[in-house]
């Protein structure tokens, strides 16, 4: 049997897909599935930061998304590392190097760039802006976590997940560590999959029924 689902926000454009999924739903069970026992996800890429409660089959209790301009989110980074002439791909490891992290106290990406910029001028190191970036991102999203509630192991999931810095920075502020694999990034499409191979068995099981009958 063909059967295709979208998630995401484009998730609607998918003019082929026989189901549509919100990405919140999708990203709850691929966390699930990578990391049994999963109670809470966080699940930041580049538009949006979303915290997570889950149960033990993966289906969501309870989430917060931010509500900021760019806050908390990639395209935060993306403005700090346009500010410092730096790739996405460098920040991370280069953030690890920090000894002394500057905060960043602007939660707009654009007046984050000027903030970043000052701060270059001001002679800090490059690797102490970008951990302090990464820190005060770490702030907020601590602080929607909370308001779903922490209890239980934390999964990281969406594209956040390729950068160690932004991975250290928020174990720092969790105090603990956060589970991430090499598929985190994928948990959406992972979670799609599943739902839809759980869909699909139900509409089997019902079709048999009705056949018998």
């Amino acid at each position: 049997m063909f059967y295709v689902a979208s998630t995401g926000y484009g998730r609607y454009q998918a003019l082929m897909r026989q189901i549509q999924i919100t990405d919140i739903t999708t990203h709850a069970a691929g966390a699930s599935y990578l990391f049994p026992g999963t109670t809470n996800v966080l699940d930041i890429g580049a538009q949006h930061a979303k915290a997570i409660r889950i149960n033990e089959d993966g289906r969501v209790m309870k989430f917060k998304m931010n509500d900021k301009c760019a806050s908390g989110v990639g395209s935060f980074l993306e403005r700090v590392a346009k500010g410092l002439e730096l790739s996405l791909d460098e920040i991370g490891e280069l953030s690890l190097r920090s000894k002394d992290p500057q905060p960043i106290s602007s939660i707009c990406a654009v007046l984050a760039e000027s903030e970043v910029i000052n701060l270059v001028t001001s002679g800090y190191p490059v690797e102490d802006i970008l951990m302090g970036a990464h820190l005060s991102i770490s702030d907020r999203i601590v602080a929607q976590l909370r308001q779903v509630g922490v209890d239980g192991a934390i999964t990281l999931t969406g594209g956040i997940t390729r950068n160690v810095g932004m991975v250290k920075a928020l174990e720092q502020k969790i105090g603990r560590a956060l589970n991430v694999c090499q598929d985190s990034e994928y948990a959406g499409a992972i979670g799609a999959c599943l739902l839809v191979k759980r869909r699909l068995k139900k509409l089997e099981m019902a079709s048999s029924d009705q056949f018998t009958k």
